[in-house]
Order: C-alpha cells, then sequence, then structure tokens
C-alpha cells in the first residue's frame, strides 16, 4: 500500500475526516462541508452519533460533483488523542474503507484543540494504523471471496505538518513492515515452516545488512545446549538456533540489546500431550521468536542508530521413541543440570541455553526475552496485559513505557526467593517446574530462567495469549498479531 503526505486535497472519491467529541469541524472539514452543501454538519447532529473515537458514520454521494463516500470518523476526546489512540483510529478507518472495497481514499487531518500530539506526528500516527490494519494471510487462498473485506492500495493524509510526517513515517512504516513479517511468520501452517524453514526465511534480513547464523545440531551439541536439544529431539525436522546482528551505531563500551525468542514451531506438548482442543493454535508457539525477528527487520529497514541481536531457539516438541521424558536431566549450556517434569513446559528448557548463549556471547547491555510460555499468565492478567519479570528497575521502566505508549502492556510479576525454593531437585541442580504445576508457573518459569543470564539486566515477557486474535480488532484482523514487535522497536528507540 503506497502512503502519501499532501498540504492540499485532491478530488478523491472516497475521503475521511476526524471530528471531534462535541462535533465541532475543523478547517479542512469546514471546507468539505460547505462543497457538500452542509452535509457533514448534518450528519453529525445525528442522535446516535458522539464522535467517541473509532466511531463511523458514512455518506454516500452527498453532492452531484463531490466524492462519492465520505467517512465522517470520531476522534473522542482531543486531549486523550495519543500515539496509540491514533493508530488505533487509523486501523478503524482503514477496516471501514476494507469492508466496502474501497482501495484508497483522502484522510483530511484537523487537529482538535487539546490534542498532545502535533498534526505531522498524528497524521503519521494515522497511517500507521491503516498500514496495520491493511494486512491479510491469504497465501493458501485459492478462491477469491467476494464479500470478504480488501486491502487498500493507497492513502493520501492531508496536512500541512508533510515534512514533519514524512519523517515520522519512515520510522512508523518500518514497524509495519516488522508486524506484517511476524504475522506472516505466526499464520504460517506447522507443515511450512518449521525450524530449518524458519531460518531459511530470513534471508531478506542479510538485503537489509542484517548478519545471520543458524547453528545446527552439531554446532548446538559442540556448545553444550542440551536443554534445547532434548526439546527437539522428538521431532524428525532437527532443532536450530538463529542468530542475528545488526549494527546500526559505532561500538561502545556497551554491548549491544539482546532480543531473546521461544521458537517452538509446533507445540504437541511432547509425550505430555496436549488435547487436540489446546494444540490447534500451538502453530503460534513460536510468536516470541516472531516478535524478535520482526523487531530486528523493523530497525534494520530503518536503519535505526542502535546495535542489536537477536537468537531464536527453533524446535518442534512432538512425541516419539527419542523425544525426551518425564523424569529426564539436562544438562545446559551452563552445565548446570535440570530435572524434567513436564515435556509440556518446553519453553523454558529452549529458552535456558538461548539466554546463556546470548549472554555469555555477546555480553549485552540488556536482555529482553519473549515467551509464549505460560498458561498461568493468562490466568493472571487476562488479555489486557503481557506479563514482564525483570531484575533490574531501569529496564522494567522502559519496557513498561514503550508498552503504554504501543498499547502492548505489560504487567509486572514478581520474582522472589519463594519461588526459587520450589525449583530445588534432589537429584539435579533444578526442578524444572514446582511441584504444583498449577500454582504460579509463571513466576516459577521466570524463577529458572534468570539462573541462565549472567546476572545481565534481564526482562522476561510472557505473551501467553497474545499471539492470536479470534476476532477482527482496529490494529488487526484475526489471525496473528505480531504482539510486542512495537513495543521493542519503541523501547530500541529510547536508547538511539
Amino acid at each position: 500500500m503506497q502512503v502519501a503526505y499532501q498540504p492540499k486535497p485532491s478530488a478523491a472519491a472516497v475521503i475521511a475526516v476526524l471530528v471531534p467529541e462535541g462535533g465541532k469541524l475543523g478547517a479542512r472539514a469546514l471546507v468539505l462541508d460547505t462543497q457538500l452543501g452542509g452535509a457533514i454538519a448534518r450528519a453529525v447532529t445525528a442522535p446516535a452519533f458522539k464522535a467517541k473515537r473509532e466511531q463511523i458514520i458514512e455518506l454516500i454521494a452527498p453532492a452531484k460533483d463531490g466524492p462519492r463516500r465520505v467517512l465522517i470518523a470520531g476522534a473522542g476526546a482531543p486531549k486523550e488523542l495519543s500515539a496509540r489512540n491514533a493508530r488505533s483510529l487509523g486501523g478503524a478507518i482503514a477496516a471501514r474503507l476494507m469492508a466496502v472495497h474501497e482501495p484508497e481514499a483522502d484522510l483530511l487531518i484537523d487537529l482538535p484543540k487539546g490534542t498532545p500530539l502535533g498534526e505531522g506526528e498524528l497524521a503519521a500516527n494515522l497511517a500507521l494504523g491503516i498500514r496495520l490494519r491493511n494486512y491479510r494471510f491469504g497465501k493458501y487462498l485459492t478462491q477469491d471471496k467476494p464479500d470478504k473485506p480488501k486491502l487498500l492500495t493507497g492513502a493520501t493524509l492531508v496536512t500541512a505538518k508533510t515534512a514533519e510526517a514524512k519523517k515520522l513515517d519512515q520510522r512508523l512504516a518500518a514497524v509495519a513492515e516488522g508486524v506484517h513479517f511476524a504475522r506472516d511468520l505466526t499464520n504460517e501452517p506447522p507443515n511450512a515452516l518449521y525450524p530449518e524453514e524458519f531460518g531459511a526465511r530470513m534471508k531478506g534480513l542479510a538485503k537489509l545488512g542484517v548478519k545471520i547464523e543458524v547453528l545446527d545440531v552439531a554446532a548446538m551439541k559442540k556448545l553444550g545446549m542440551g536443554a534445547l536439544l532434548a526439546v527437539g529431539g522428538g521431532s524428525q525436522r532437527p532443532p536450530r538456533l538463529l542468530v542475528l546482528q545488526y549494527h546500526g551505531a559505532k561500538q561502545t563500551k556497551e554491548g549491544p540489546i539482546a532480543f531473546v525468542g521461544k521458537g517452538v514451531c509446533f507445540d504437541a506438548g511432547g509425550l505430555c500431550l496436549k488435547k487436540p482442543s489446546g494444540m490447534i493454535t500451538m502453530k503460534g508457539d513460536m510468536a516470541g521468536g516472531a516478535a524478535v525477528v520482526g523487531a530486528i527487520h523493523a530497525l534494520a529497514t530503518r536503519r535505526a542508530k542502535v546495535n542489536a541481536v537477536g537468537v531464536v531457539g527453533l524446535v518442534e516438541n512432538l512425541p516419539s521413541a527419542t523425544a525426551y521424558k518425564p523424569g529426564d536431566i539436562v544438562t545446559t549450556m551452563s552445565g548446570r543440570t535440570i530435572e524434567v517434569i513436564d515435556t509440556d513446559a518446553e519453553g523454558r528448557l529452549v529458552l535456558v541455553d538461548a539466554l546463556y548463549y546470548t549472554a555469555t556471547r555477546f555480553k549485552p547491555r540488556c536482555i529482553v526475552d519473549l515467551a509464549t510460555l505460560t498458561y498461568a499468565v493468562m490466568a493472571a492478567v487476562g488479555g489486557a496485559y503481557a506479563g514482564i519479570f525483570c531484575n533490574d528497575e531501569r529496564l522494567n521502566r522502559r519496557l513498561t513505557s514503550a508498552g503504554e505508549a504501543t498499547g502492548e502492556r505489560l504487567w509486572r510479576l514478581p520474582i522472589d526467593g519463594y519461588y526459587d525454593q520450589n525449583l530445588e531437585s534432589g537429584i539435579a541442580d533444578f526442578r524444572h517446574h514446582s511441584p504444583d504445576d498449577e500454582s504460579a508457573d509463571a513466576a516459577h518459569a521466570a524463577a529458572l530462567l534468570k539462573n541462565f543470564v549472567t546476572d545481565r539486566p534481564w526482562a522476561h515477557l510472557d505473551i501467553a495469549s497474545k499471539e492470536f486474535t479470534g476476532k477482527d480488532r482496529p490494529l488487526t484482523p484475526a489471525g496473528a498479531t505480531g504482539y510486542a514487535v512495537a513495543l521493542l522497536e519503541e523501547f530500541a528507540a529510547g536508547l538511539e
């Protein structure tokens, strides 16, 4: 989709205008309203239209010589029109255009008084929302469905602050590309995306200047990654460790920022087999890994002035004669041992080796890991937040702030010695998880992981249930969300 910014409106067939609560039309909307004989001013007096954010009404062919369609989009209270809310508004406008098969539109930017954003910022964030919503994973559809929404081909945002908007758009367009890349990976069926194939799909990143390494089984055995290899041992598809390096800043005494992702391309639960109803979405158990590569994609696309690495442990967790078993003891890359309790708690085993590898090889300034890890975090925070466990106050503040800015919000959960006690094993250095796997499993998983980051500033984001949405939302059609790509990019931008 092409996005353009221009200072004056054109004779577009479809035009969208913004109206804040109270119904007062801005300067550009007033000019259009005059051309349409007052049709917009009359429409906003409709009893049901309160101009709440994302509330939209339409005028069809309001004048003989005017546009064929006008969208009147509620912008809500001006003081609440933040970047995050502007993106959702842009997504809602895109969704309406897609539903009625309009391929492109002009959006007139009137900045309501009291809005915390500048006009250019508002325009660019609206455009990001349009881009994020304008997504469809139709790769495997062989027949077109004429009643389904159709993708937009273009959007023009009419603003006097074109230079300001274009500058910010260079960054935000890269975010949209990263999110779409992550969504594509997460939406892929498990017979098409497996560890080797996941690594192969990173070739496009090389064109953006990202150094790519894919460690095979022999390399991981040499490094002693017994935990990660144990999880992947039940599949005919061998595990891999994906390593991405992006250098956008001059070398400094500080190491790079590091993103580490769980990349379980399919999780059947291993020998502790899941029920079929719990298995259908397990192609998305690599969403943490998808977020890592999506974030690196965004940073490299916009040439961010940071140094970043991404590490993703790629496996399939399947039952077979070679699968790891409850009661096994695995030796991690660190040399420490873990007693396996439940093979369906495989993510933490993948992460302990990936985290230790990242910490010892790159000595990063901070590590952020992401994983669709536990049902417990879903019970704790529901759909409103992802859980964050963090051993560094400054890192926690920065990540939480980035989550608030992007709408991918984080709620801090505890790291405490209580959970360490429950991971004591009589025959290994650690238990896999607590004796009662229904009790604070998210916190026990984090307690295990923190032992493998070598005391680096570290945050663990448990993003379980965030990888898919079952219904259309303003920024995401039903399917994979690309969750945390925008969050990680926002966090990295704060370190430039």
